[in-house]
């Protein structure tokens, strides 16, 4: 099969490798249709590493799948050759005491697709995966949303922590790329309608305003802490940081009211980011992190198939894996208005 491989930083190559072969009984032998480039993969492809998960190059990266059941191990039930599923990425192990918890995202033992150390990504042909990992898609839905179901489900889960707030409060997203989209479609069915949105991108402010935002700004060309704060004199009750940067982070701060909450769920670039304790100190901030998705997959393909959701608009540009140089190349420069890029095996 083929496969594409992260030579050095800014650097693919394609190369043959061996088909992969079911192992255990409840495998699942996978052929990518697939698969959309996150921002993770970008920090992998720019600097080569997120925090310690540093690559070894010759590397495969990839995680937001949509895939074929070629073949199945003689213990699965859950799909059928021939199925289009979406792939959940993280392995658990089900027996640690972050599992036994209920939180399979932070297993102890946790390998997850595309990272460095742990498993080979899904930029190849094929893949093999635990039956619990693959999800069955619908059929009013293609190869390209079930795609997108593992980053919309980042922003779902991320919903989860304020879902049974008061519907009135006033959220502001950071960011608008395909997290932050994720986030606010996810916000909306649970019946939050006051979003406010920044970003540094016109075009991607310009989409969430469509999407349903009340309020979009770009912090490069007003002052947004200012206008808020005209807008939205008590300020804001919650805040999603989405883009992993320490200037959205200040504006959170800046922006959210006493007692209020940040919520960082972008990955920033450097290894540590920094709080003025002053003013978190002195309106007595919560700050909680958001790590991947937890049982976030399947309620969003349910969200999907139904309707409630919508991501296709976010999908603006699709390649095939020998493009795979000039996809990152755009992501990575945010080129020709792009905010999610597929790649099609």
């Amino acid at each position: 099969m083929k496969k594409v491989n992260l030579t050095n930083i800014g650097k693919f190559e394609i190369v043959e490798s061996t088909k992969p072969q079911i192992v255990n009984d409840d495998d699942v032998l996978l052929k990518i249709n697939t698969i959309g480039i996150c921002g993770s993969d970008i920090h992998y492809y720019k600097e080569g590493k997120i925090g310690d998960q540093l690559v070894d190059f010759p590397f495969t990266i990839g995680h937001e799948c949509s895939a074929i059941v070629e073949e199945i191990g003689t213990k699965v039930t859950r799909v059928n050759p021939g199925d289009l599923v979406t792939i959940e990425p993280v392995i658990s192990c089900h027996k640690c005491s972050q599992c036994l918890a209920g939180r399979e995202h932070t297993c102890l033992n946790q390998t997850f697709l595309g990272a460095p150390g742990q498993l080979d990504g899904g930029l190849a042909g094929y893949l093999v995966m635990p039956q619990k990992n693959c999800y069955p898609i619908p059929e009013k839905l293609d190869a390209d949303i079930a795609a997108m179901v593992e980053p919309v489900s980042i922003g779902y889960y991320a919903s989860q922590f304020i879902k049974s707030f008061d519907k009135t409060n006033s959220i502001a997203i950071l960011g608008v790329g395909p997290i932050g989209l994720g986030v606010m479609l996810s916000l909306q069915v649970h019946g939050f309608k006051n979003i406010f949105v920044t970003d540094k991108l016109n075009y991607r402010l310009e989409a969430a305003k469509k999407a349903g935002a009340i309020w979009a700004g770009n912090p490069d060309q007003k002052d947004i802490v200012s206008e808020l704060n005209n807008i939205n004199p008590d300020q804001f009750d919650i805040v999603f940081e989405c883009c992993g940067k320490q200037e959205a982070l200040d504006l959170g701060i800046d922006i959210l009211k006493p007692g209020g909450m940040l919520l960082i769920v972008g990955i920033p670039e450097e290894d540590r980011i920094s709080f003025n304790i002053n003013k978190i100190r002195r309106k007595e901030i919560t700050i909680q992190n958001v790590r991947r998705q937890n049982k976030s997959i399947q309620p969003v393909i349910d969200l999907l198939s139904s309707g409630k959701i919508s991501c296709d608009f976010m999908i603006t540009h699709k390649f095939t894996f020998d493009q795979t140089g000039e996809a990152f190349d755009i992501v990575s420069n945010y080129k020709n208005g792009v905010i999610k890029a597929l790649i099609k095996f």
